[in-house]
């Protein structure tokens, strides 16, 4: 049920497949309607904008990106279908320096490593956490949610300082 979906905190599973999902490569308009949902113009505008965003985009970015095509749609819109879409399991977001950015969610979870110090970001393939993930669900019975993880700390240029 598509309410309940929403109301459990729980996001929808993107499917199988070996490419992300990408304004090039999925038809999500398909996918909300799979999930029960309606896809209205507003949420096809605002998912054509972070799609624009060619990867992190805040809140702001998106909602200029719509400004110049919707000058109508409020910011409280954006957010509301943004979080609709992390829920259905579409976008994902992640604090980068301070501030939320969303994606088009991808098959393979990706993450990030944030210099604190000069704010560089880069990114961290799935496999160094894959195992840990492995080991809190055999020794805590615990399922951690580790499908868009950003790890703070220091690159390796401003630890030579």
């Amino acid at each position: 049920d598509p309410a309940d979906l929403l109301q459990s905190g729980r996001t929808a599973p993107i499917g199988q497949g070996k490419e992300g999902m990408s304004h090039q490569n999925l038809d999500y308009a398909r996918r909300i309607r799979e999930l029960g949902f309606r896809v209205t113009p507003q949420r096809q505008m605002i998912l054509d904008a972070v799609c624009e965003g060619q990867g992190h985009t805040s809140l702001e970015e998106v909602y200029a990106r719509l400004q110049a095509k919707a000058p109508t749609i409020n910011l409280a819109t954006v957010y509301r279908a943004l979080e609709f879409f992390g829920k259905l399991g579409l976008v994902v977001n992640a604090d980068i320096n301070g501030r939320t950015v969303y994606e088009i969610a991808s098959e393979t979870p990706h993450h990030h490593l944030v210099c604190r110090q000069c704010g560089r970001v880069e990114g961290l393939p799935h496999y160094y956490l894959g195992q840990l993930a492995s080991q809190v669900r055999q020794e805590f019975g615990f399922a951690p949610d580790l499908d868009h993880l950003t790890i703070s700390g220091l690159c390796s240029h401003c630890q030579r300082g």
